[in-house]
């Protein structure tokens, strides 16, 4: 029989670039061009559903959303942040902060619905040293 854990793809790859990691969650930086400063933060333990979460976990987890949240629009400057939790293809809460220009490929619509336009336009170019340090930043006083 296979091992949940050895199958799970969150659980044998951190899900994209590392950036900051506790032994509850970890952030990554999700590689689109498209969208620089897309991240996700991810639940390192099995778990589907936010109210499978201890409410102080719930608590921690959201957090971390917001301080994620908090950098990229510091960073990017974007018109809009888009956070989104949907979970239907790993055992992993987690939740996607995608910043949006109002000129990007898909606005309105969500990143995972029609393409609108090229979307060519230029962005803030982040790296994710510059990343990570400011996350560490926001994060610093985030106790678990």
């Amino acid at each position: 029989m296979n091992n949940p854990v050895q199958s799970c793809e969150l659980c044998s790859h951190p899900g994209g670039r590392l950036l900051w990691e506790s032994s509850a969650c970890r952030i990554i930086r999700v590689d689109d061009p498209n969208y620089p400063g897309f991240c996700r933060v991810i639940w390192n333990a099995h778990c589907r559903e936010m109210t499978d979460l201890a409410p102080a976990e719930r608590h921690y987890l959201m957090s971390v959303v917001f301080a994620v949240e908090t950098v990229v629009r510091r960073l990017f400057a974007p018109d809009k942040i888009n956070l989104a939790s949907f979970g239907n293809m790993v055992p992993h809460v987690h939740w996607h902060i995608i910043p949006r220009w109002a000129d990007d490929r898909h606005f309105p619509e969500p990143v995972w619905g029609s393409v609108q336009r090229d979307g060519a336009a230029a962005r803030p170019s982040v790296t994710d040293d510059i990343l990570a340090r400011a996350l560490a930043e926001e994060l610093a006083t985030l106790t678990q």
